[in-house]
């Protein structure tokens, strides 16, 4: 799993995350090629009204869809739940999903409802994050979350 100009073989459904500093990184979902062009769905924050998160949340967040490299340019695929949870189907039941999801607003939460929290949610069914589990050990070390 590579990162950089070394970027892994992706495919649908996969969990792609894009480590963001030492302890944080951005997590979504690899959906595919368009014109030549990979795509990632991913919950951010980024371009709502609410730009300042208040007591780690934002209330106008959302899941979009925006060619890979806009959303990082390292990367790697993290299916890190695929030993605990099947990966449900891509095209029956995650990709739906995903395209009813975009344009609604939905709220994102730091430690319920995050950029990882979706994306297990979208591949798994199941909403998890380990960058929570590693705050609620060690809060002090992750204040950029």
């Amino acid at each position: 799993m590579g990162q950089g100009s070394s970027n892994p073989q992706l495919y649908p459904g996969d969990i792609v995350e894009f480590p963001r500093n030492k302890y944080f990184s951005h997590f979504g979902i690899y959906y595919g090629e368009r014109d030549g062009v990979s795509y990632v769905a991913h919950f951010t924050c980024r371009d709502s009204d609410s730009k300042i998160l208040l007591f780690g949340r934002a209330l106008k967040s959302a899941v979009k869809l925006e060619p890979i490299d806009i959303v990082g340019k390292k990367y790697k695929v993290n299916n890190y739940l695929d030993d605990k949870h099947p990966a449900r189907d891509f095209y029956t039941i995650v990709k739906p999903e995903i395209d009813e999801a975009m344009g609604k607003i939905i709220t994102y939460d730091i430690l319920f409802h995050n950029s990882e929290h979706q994306a297990t949610l979208f591949r798994y069914g199941v909403k998890k994050s380990e960058q929570v589990s590693c705050l609620r050990v060690n809060p002090l070390r992750h204040s950029s979350l």
